[in-house]
């Protein structure tokens, strides 16, 4: 059974570093979405941020899984296990293990060296 307090703090997002530090103090401040009454701008707003954490969220999926390869490689003499690198990275095993694969396909170029 998962760790109640583990769960708790996977729900808590990463600080957001380009939000004033004065913003993350006020529950109800997320991007001055609050503060824009028409509805219009308001869904244009939101499907802005939505596409941008979207994207964000798949680049940093992406150094995820080149980190996890790299840790993982045979050549390091420090390398980690699949189980190793899932307790890091709060996953199971099955994920840590395609993390890792596919952090190898994108180190053969198939994603970041290009980008």
């Amino acid at each position: 059974m998962a760790d109640p307090e583990r769960s708790q703090r996977r729900l808590r997002p990463a600080p957001l570093l380009f939000e004033p530090s004065e913003a993350v103090t006020d529950p109800e401040h997320f991007f001055d979405l609050e503060s824009i009454d028409d509805p219009a701008a308001l869904l244009d707003r939101a499907t802005e941020l939505t596409l941008a954490f979207r994207a964000a969220t798949d680049r940093a999926l992406e150094f995820q899984a080149v980190a996890a390869a790299q840790l993982a490689d045979p050549r390091r003499f420090d390398r980690l296990t699949a189980a190793d690198i899932a307790e890091r990275a709060e996953w199971t095993e099955d994920y840590a293990k395609k993390m890792v694969e596919f952090g190898r396909d994108l180190l053969r170029g198939d994603g970041l060296a290009g980008k």
